[in-house]
Order: structure tokens, then C-alpha cells, then sequence
């Protein structure tokens, strides 16, 4: 029911905080007269709730507006404030101002409902139709005002529907803080000491007010509630703007544009929000673009991500996230970064009458291709392109840098094919990690982000993709032994069971057997690295398995991407160093760091699980007792990350050759030189043969008249910026190689 307080017995009695009138005095008698010459009008007939700047007032700059509660202004004078194609004369004209605070040198002009913000210096607004702030904002954080209810706080149910990861936003929350907070569900006290650490960065005073920082620019907005908007903000024709907090600053200025809606949040510095898009119960990383009627809704997105059209429900996103299409959707899952949802794609599931509790995970890199769909529950290893299709039952990919596609001609297991990616689009994937950091705009980056696909995360999918599929090749080889009618010959061929009979064990001497099977296996992959064979894994699929094509070869890519990652690693750490080449001492020195042989992708930064586990005790005893200490763990991380991962270079190396690094032959450092060699010739070489492929291939060419023609469109091969950049990067690359790896 709408309340009626009748003026004429009004008090007018008006607490301002003290610290709001220093500098200021109240208006002259020749000022007042000037105001409601003007056409202005207070609700309090003798201007004492009015407040303005001791040194500079002009009170002429104030025309058909009125004034409630009390009003203090900054300084006020003639003259114009402009940005882009907005002019506007400096001063306050055609609004209503309600408990009113503004800065130096403000344009206020058509903002019908105005109440409870300051303003900062600069500021434009024009043509609003209500700006106000409540007692009980919290600008998007998932806080509590002091004696209020639980169920009034604001949580955002990332990964899964039924809110059983859910998270609380802060003002600095990345992703690093969302997986922690989303995956550690188990550990209760944790739970509790995040909760405890986003409470105690934020004011609970009953008493809050909007804020608009300087040089900020509001304009044609329909509502702006409850909302702190950052230095340089730009923000024109918005329609809804709720209890948010949008981060900017005049390095990385933020922007919102027509039609926006967007209510209970916290968007990131130099992310940019436009046409139409929808943000409901969000976390925007920085430098993020939401536009064309996109929909994030309980959802935290990672920095540098682009996301278009699309539909985005109750997930977690780490950053360089791409998702553009209509027709594509994204429901309960964990994204962990540099992935691409193609049109059509759809993420998701319909419940079958169940509980919407499902959830995907998917590594870096993935990318399911054009009309896509999957069931949940499913998980993916890094880099995994998936080909068109439905797949109607549960995946579980632990194979990296793989290509999964539906089976033919009545085959309902699915096909894999591992380490496709170095065979087939090496282009890609080199291009990946050039694109990335050219992608990355950030000026104060927070989030640490590892983009290079050859990283700990991945050496670590490698690993035990290697010892997985050797143990399936040991057990189809005990499968058969008990076969009579089975011939296996070198290259593997011969009578394969079906994913529904895949582990059983052959014979009764079972352990001695199983060892003698892995060994074998592994002689047999060692000596034939061009066997062309299949082998069944039950657990890719539910209920139809997997077929694994060309596993040697992927035995054989796998291993020479250990020791190239190795090298590299080795090679930046000497160049960090600034050691000319490996010796037993540099090596020595090397091993003396810790050794973590288990990583976790944390919100995009790849960090050791025992520090992960150090980070989580820590918390839980006290320890950090607030995001920012946090965070400057993760920086420590990030500082130690070379020397880390360059301990695990040495103890990949070992693993390949069976002995610790400095121990090797001059024969075994040729084979890793030549290894290294031909991993890096590929990238570049597969890399100029696929892109030369858009210039030779029929099918490429037909749409042109001619090749001059084609030239224009697509440019000339030999003008490739990319490739003529990464042909630098190989030969310095090389070059190094061999000064490092000395024979």
C-alpha cells in the first residue's frame, strides 16, 4: 500500500554526517534567491539541508530541479564536460535529488529520481530514469547487513543445479577462489572460514549509500539501484542495473550498453556488457565481453572470455572461455578455460524425471564441435575436440590433445583418437598459445593464467594416459593368451573383445602374469611405433565403451611431448638463470627444488596439489584471514612456478629414460635433442601445411574467380604474420636447444 506523508507537518530536521560538510557552508540569501528564480525547490522551505562548496558555487548552474533530505555539492562552475559525442554544460538541471552527494565539477541533467549516491569528480549523467540506493545494498556481495536473515544473502550456484557447490561473490573474487570454494564441498570448516573471509572484507552498516567514481558517464539508463559504479564506468541505455558493483578503472574502463539487464553481481574491470545481454547472480571476470541477448545466470566467468547470444546456467568458467552461437547452451559444468562451445552445442540435461544434480568438468582446450550434445554425468582431458553428434550416454575422456567422434556403421562404443592433435591441426594448437597472451588485455592481471598447452597439467594427463594405455594393451594380451584361435603379430592385430568383457584377468598366476604383460607391453610399443591396431576401454563410455585408434602412435607422440615440454622448461629456467648450458651441477641444483609430481588447475593458474592442500590448512587455522592474503598465495605460487615445474621437467626425464638426468649418456641426450628437435620442426612445418592447405585445396579455391582474388580476401601465405613469427620462434627455439643440451 502506497504510504501518504503530508508535508505541512513535516519536520525538517536533517542529520548529514559530519564528514560530508567539511569545506562546505550553507547557501547565501542571494543564492537561494537565485535557485528558486531558477525554478528550484526544496522541501525544506529554508535551504538549510543545502550544502555547497566553501570556494566555488555557482548557483545559476542549478535550473528546474528539487531538492529532499539534504544536499551537498562539490564544486560548481562554468563549464563543459564532454566525452565522445556527450557535451554537457557542468551543473544540476531538470532532476530530483533525494539525499544527494555529488563531487567537482558534475553534469546532472534529466535524471528523474535521484537518491542516496555520491558522486565522485566528473561525472555525467543524463537522461536517467531512477538512480537510487537502499539501506540494505550490497553492491553484489555475498554479505549480510547487520541483523539480517540468512536467506537474504546471495549465493550463486556454480557447477551444478541443486546448489550444491554454491559461492558466495566478492568484489576480488577470480576463479582460483570459485573452484576452491566449489570443489572442496567435504571439508565443512572450510566451507565456513571462506564464508568468514568475504564477510570480513565488507562494511555490514545498515546504512549504505551508491557510489559513482570519478569520470564516470551514465546516460538514456531506465534504472540504476543499488550500485557502485568504478572510475571511468561507461554506461548508456541500460535497462537494469541491481545491486552490482562494476569494477573499472581509467587503465581498464569498463562499459555497459543498450538494453542490459543485469542484478546481483560483481563485473570486472575492462569487461564490456552490451545489446540486450542478461547477468542474474554473476561473478564477470576482467576484460570480458557479454552481448546480443547472451544469458549468465548463477555463473562466474573468467577473465579474457567472449560470450554471445548464448545461454550460460549455474556454472563455473575459467578464463579465455569463447561461446558465441543461439543455438548454444551451457548448464552445471566446470569449464576450465581456453575452450570454445560451438552453435548448436548443447551442454546439459533434461533430468528424466531426476534430480537436476548433474554436472560436466571439462579441462582446458575443449572444444565440442557444431551440434554436439552430452549427458551428464561427463568429464573431459585437456584439449579434447569433440566431432558432431549426440552422445547418449556418460563420457569419461581421460585421453589430452584427442578427437572423439560417435562409431559407424552400428558401433555404439565411441572412437578416440589420441594425441590428434599433433598429427592434424598442430596449426591450432601452437596458434592457441600465441593467440591467448595476444587476447590477453588485462593491465593488472590478478588471476594468474598458464595458456601454453605443453604445461604441468597436461605432462601429468600424459603420465598416466601412457601408463593406461600400455595397461590395456597388457590386458587384451592376457585376454588372449587363453585363446587358441588368436594370432597376434607384431602390429598388434587380431581378434579384440568388446569394451563389455575389458579387465578380466587371464590365468591364475595373475600378479607375476600382470607384470610381465606391462613390461611387454611396453617392449612391444617400443618396437613397433607404427603398429596400426585397436584397443577397447570400457570406462570412456557407459555401457559401450571406447575404441582407442592408433594407440603406438599416440604411445610414441605422447613421450616425445614429455621431452619436449622438459626441454623447454629447462631452457627457460637457464634463461631465467642466465646459464649458458646443463652440467651435472646445474642439474644438481635443479633437484634440490621440491619435487610435485600432482598439479591442479586452479581457476587458470596450474598449481601443485600439496600447495593447494597447504592453502586450504592454512585457511581453515586462521592463518589468512582475508581474500587478498589469498590471493597473494597464489602470487607466491606463480613467483615459485619456473623452479617448480622445472623439478618436474627432471623427474619427467627420468621417467622417460629409466635413470636420474644427470646420470644420462651422451647417446640419451642426442635422443633428447633429436626427440625436442622433431617436436618443434612439426610445430612449425605441420603448421605451414595446414595453413597452405586454404590456399591449395579445391574445395577452399572454388568460391574465388581467381587467385588474385582468393589473395585479397585471405591474404598470401608468405604475409602470415603468425607463421613468419613462429618460424623465428623455432630457430631461436633450436638454436637454444642445442647450446642448452650441449653434446
Amino acid at each position: 500500500m502506497v504510504q501518504v506523508t503530508y508535508t505541512d507537518k513535516r519536520s525538517f530536521s536533517i542529520s548529514i554526517p559530519s564528514e560530508l560538510t567539511e569545506g562546505k557552508r550553507r547557501l547565501t540569501k542571494e543564492e537561494i534567491e537565485i535557485l528558486e528564480k531558477n525554478q528550484n525547490i526544496s522541501d525544506d522551505p529554508s535551504w538549510q539541508n543545502f550544502y555547497v562548496d566553501a570556494e566555488c558555487f555557482e548557483a545559476s548552474l542549478i535550473r528546474d530541479s528539487s531538492f529532499s533530505g539534504f544536499t551537498v555539492l562539490g564544486k560548481l562552475r562554468r563549464a563543459m564536460l564532454k566525452y565522445h559525442d556527450l557535451e554537457l554544460e557542468e551543473g544540476i538541471y531538470n532532476s530530483k535529488l533525494i539525499n544527494a552527494v555529488t563531487g567537482d565539477d558534475n553534469a546532472i541533467r534529466n535524471v528523474a529520481y535521484f537518491e542516496n549516491y555520491r558522486l565522485g569528480k566528473n561525472v555525467m549523467l543524463f537522461n536517467i530514469q531512477e538512480m537510487s540506493c537502499t539501506s540494505h545494498s550490497k553492491f553484489g556481495e555475498g554479505i549480510l547487513k547487520k541483523g539480517e536473515p540468512e536467506e537474504n544473502r546471495i549465493w550463486i550456484g556454480v557447477a551444478n543445479e541443486n546448489g550444491g557447490r554454491e559461492v558466495l561473490p566478492f568484489k576480488s573474487m577470480i576463479t582460483a577462489d570459485a573452484y576452491l570454494w566449489s570443489r572442496y564441498r567435504e571439508d565443512g570448516a572450510l566451507m565456513k572460514r571462506f564464508v568468514a573471509l568475504t564477510e570480513k572484507g565488507a562494511s555490514s552498516a545498515e546504512a549504505t549509500y551508491g557510489i559513482v567514481k570519478n569520470n564516470a558517464v551514465i546516460k538514456n539508463t531506465t534504472l540504476l539501484k543499488d550500485a557502485e559504479i568504478g572510475e571511468c564506468a561507461y554506461i548508456k541505455g541500460a535497462f537494469k542495473l541491481k545491486n552490482i558493483t562494476v569494477l573499472s578503472s581509467e587503465a581498464e574502463p569498463s562499459q555497459i550498453g543498450e538494453g542490459v539487464e543485469m542484478v546481483n553481481g560483481i563485473m570486472g574491470s575492462g569487461s564490456r556488457v552490451f545489446y540486450q545481454a542478461v547477468a542474474v547472480r554473476f561473478v564477470i571476470g576482467k576484460n570480458c565481453q557479454l552481448k546480443y541477448g547472451a544469458r549468465l545466470l548463477n555463473s562466474v566467468l573468467g577473465d579474457n572470455s567472449t560470450v554471445s547470444c548464448c545461454e550460460i546456467l549455474n556454472n563455473l568458467i575459467f578464463p579465455f572461455h569463447e561461446q558465441h552461437h543461439n543455438s548454444s547452451f551451457l548448464i552445471a559444468s566446470t569449464i576450465m578455460g581456453q575452450s570454445n562451445i560451438a552453435s548448436g552445442a548443447t551442454i546439459g540435461s533434461n533430468h528424466n524425471s531426476r534430480s537436476p544434480d548433474g554436472e560436466l568438468v571439462a579441462s582446458r582446450g575443449f572444444w565440442p564441435s557444431l551440434s554436439s550434445d552430452f549427458k551428464h554425468n561427463s568429464r573431459f582431458a585437456s584439449f579434447v575436440l569433440v566431432a558432431k553428434g549426440s552422445y547418449q550416454y556418460e563420457l569419461d575422456i581421460p585421453y589430452p590433445f584427442s578427437l572423439v567422434a560417435l562409431g559407424e556403421n552400428g558401433d555404439r562404443s565411441v572412437r578416440i583418437f589420441p594425441a590428434w592433435w599433433f598429427m592434424y591441426d598442430m596449426f591450432a594448437l601452437v596458434r592457441n598459445r600465441y593467440k591467448f597472451k595476444k587476447r590477453d588485455k588485462r593491465i593488472v592481471p590478478v588471476q594468474h593464467i598458464e595458456t601454453d598447452p605443453f604445461a604441468p597439467d597436461t605432462m601429468q594427463e600424459i603420465m598416466k594416459v601412457l601408463e593406461r594405455i600400455v595397461r590395456l594393451k597388457a590386458e587384451e594380451t592376457a585376454r588372449l593368451c587363453g585363446r587358441t584361435d588368436a594370432k597376434e603379430g607384431v602390429d598388434g592385430s587380431g581378434d579384440h573383445s568388446s569394451a563389455d568383457d575389458h579387465g578380466v584377468s587371464c590365468g591364475g598366476e595373475n600378479g607375476m602374469i600382470e607384470a610381465a604383460k606391462i613390461e611387454e607391453a611396453k617392449a612391444f610399443f617400443e618396437k613397433n611405433p607404427d603398429a596400426d591396431f585397436t584397443l577397447a576401454d570400457a570406462q570412456c563410455q557407459k555401457k559401450y565403451g571406447a575404441t582407442i585408434f592408433r594407440p603406438a602412435y599416440a604411445y610414441h607422440q605422447y613421450r616425445k611431448i614429455i621431452k619436449y615440454f622438459a626441454a623447454k622448461t629447462i631452457i627457460e629456467y637457464c634463461d631465467e638463470k642466465n646459464i649458458v648450458s646443463v652440467s651435472p651441477a646445474v642439474l644438481a641444483d635443479m633437484a634440490r627444488y621440491p619435487l610435485y609430481t600432482e598439479w591442479l588447475n586452479a581457476g587458470g593458474q596450474i598449481i601443485p596439489l600439496e600447495k593447494i592442500d597447504e592453502l586450504r590448512e592454512k585457511v581453515k587455522r586462521g592463518e589468512m584471514s582475508s581474500w587478498d592474503e589469498v590471493h597473494r598465495f597464489y602470487d607466491a605460487c606463480a613467483a615459485s612456478y619456473l623452479a617448480d615445474k622445472t623439478r618436474y621437467a627432471l623427474y619427467l626425464l627420468e621417467y622417460i629414460y629409466g635413470i636420474p638426468f644427470e646420470r644420462c649418456s651422451t647417446e640419451q641426450y642426442r635422443n633428447l635433442v633429436e626427440s625436442v628437435i622433431s617436436v618443434s620442426d612439426d610445430m612449425y612445418e605441420l603448421s605451414v601445411s595446414s595453413r597452405e592447405k586454404d590456399y591449395t585445396d579445391y574445395y577452399r579455391k572454388m568460391t574465388y574467380r581467381s587467385r588474385e582474388e582468393m589473395d585479397a580476401v585471405l591474404g598470401t601465405i608468405d604475409s602470415d604474420d603468425f607463421l613468419t613469427m613462429l618460424k623465428d620462434d623455432t630457430e631461436r627455439f633450436n638454436k637454444k636447444l642445442y647450446r642448452v643440451f650441449a653434446l
